[in-house]
């Protein structure tokens, strides 16, 4: 399956921004790009299905005990688990108006640090159809992740051709954690919406920016890094324009900052509701840190040291020089030919993305999933235009699918 699809992946049109009517040619037949791109996640979405099936089965003849309880013990529940037990009680109960606390009086984990979106247009899909919670949920997911893969596209493809951009969909879509594409996880939804919100960005269509952007702020945490991405933006548009390029008139500069107000205030907005709803000040934080205790104990949340405080509980100084080696790579890795030629929009967006997740967040076993919004960089030219490096991508992330189940089902937890 590989060879078959790396060796069949060829430009129907020459490199460059791709138009409407662009074509692939994905094996042996040409089609529209959106066939193509559909033609990808049906065929990733088999395979992954195959494997996670293979799974289930296995771990019931064996009677290996998952690391999250199998309360609805068929192939649907297992792809229910985790987080997905958690919008499952959302659709059914709603949100705690009290948080649950321990004996010591700290908050443990609950509801409150999954957002609303998911699980309404969840319900509103069971409601409709009559379908249960784990059915409905993967169906939304599935279906999301389809549109996610063709707005990727779009993305990549707007900036540096058709081939650059069909190859990032098949790296978002056979990557290691693609699993989460196709489990009753608001990841998904949360993919479509961001790269929705960034490719309006890219076209300049500021306004519409807001809708997605909103909607995302109420799907997953991350979406901050819009209303950042389109301030670097603004700034960098006004310098050019100073210095007698392009030109960057009012009503634009307008739209962009109504819609860098917009997106903020949304993505600041699920606190102070939590903080409302269930009269606890810090109610999400307090929330999210629950999360920590296992890796790092009970902390106060203070931004940009988590990754700090991670490293050097477990690697000291050596950790601490890791983080900074590896914000130093990021830093050179953005200022990449190759990666800057997917556009200013996209790299802000990625700064911005990886600042947010360097603020907030613990990283540990989930970061992983965490990246994958950072998809559009796997369309630098200096990648995909590379035979043997999107080769060995490829093959990796398909080889690496087994054991991110295992490792997430079994040992730890996606």
């Amino acid at each position: 399956m590989t060879a078959g699809i790396t060796s069949s992946l060829h430009p129907a049109d020459p490199a460059g921004p791709v138009t409407q009517s662009a074509r692939v040619r994905l094996f042996r037949w040409e089609m529209p790009w959106w066939a193509g791109v559909l033609g990808v996640y049906a065929a990733s979405r088999v395979l992954t299905t195959l494997l996670m099936l293979a799974l289930y089965l296995v771990a019931g003849a064996m009677h290996w005990e998952g690391g999250s309880p199998q309360t609805h013990p068929t192939f649907l529940g297992f792809a229910g688990t985790w987080d997905a037990s958690y919008y499952w009680r959302i659709v059914e109960h709603g949100y705690p108006s009290t948080l649950p606390v321990d004996s010591d009086g700290d908050v443990q984990q609950n509801e409150w640090a999954f957002l609303p979106l998911y699980p309404l247009i969840v319900r509103a899909l069971m409601t409709a159809t009559g379908l249960g919670f784990p059915a409905a949920g993967v169906l939304v997911a599935v279906l999301c992740g389809a549109a996610a893969s063709l707005v990727l596209y779009r993305v990549v493809a707007s900036r540096v051709g058709s081939v650059s951009g069909l190859w990032a969909a098949v790296f978002f879509c056979f990557g290691p954690l693609s699993f989460v594409l196709q489990i009753a996880y608001a990841e998904s939804l949360f993919f479509l919406l961001l790269f929705a919100a960034l490719l309006a960005m890219m076209t300049r269509r500021y306004w519409t920016v807001i809708p997605f952007g909103v909607a995302a702020a109420f799907t997953r945490p991350g979406e901050l890094a819009l209303p950042l991405a389109l301030g670097i933006v603004f700034l960098i548009r006004a310098l050019r324009a100073r210095r007698g390029g392009e030109p960057f008139g009012a009503h634009e500069r307008a739209a962009m900052i109504v819609a860098g107000a917009a997106t903020a205030v949304a993505g600041l907005a699920w606190p102070l509701i939590a903080a409302t709803v269930t009269g606890t000040p810090g109610a999400y934080v307090e929330t999210e840190l629950s999360w920590w205790t296992g890796f790092i104990g009970r902390v106060a949340f203070v931004p940009l040291t988590p990754w700090f405080l991670f490293t050097w509980r477990y690697a000291s100084v050596a950790g601490a020089l890791l983080v900074v080696a590896a914000i130093g790579g990021y830093v050179w890795l953005l200022n990449r030919p190759s990666i800057r030629a997917l556009g200013t929009e996209v790299v802000a967006y990625a700064a911005s993305y990886a600042l947010y997740l360097f603020a907030v967040f613990l990283p540990q076993q989930s970061l992983f999933r965490l990246l994958m919004p950072l998809a559009p960089l796997a369309g630098a030219p200096g990648l995909t235009g590379n035979r043997r490096a999107r080769t060995i991508v490829l093959t990796v992330g398909i080889a690496l699918q087994p054991a991110a189940l295992v490792l997430l089902w079994f040992v730890g937890y996606p």
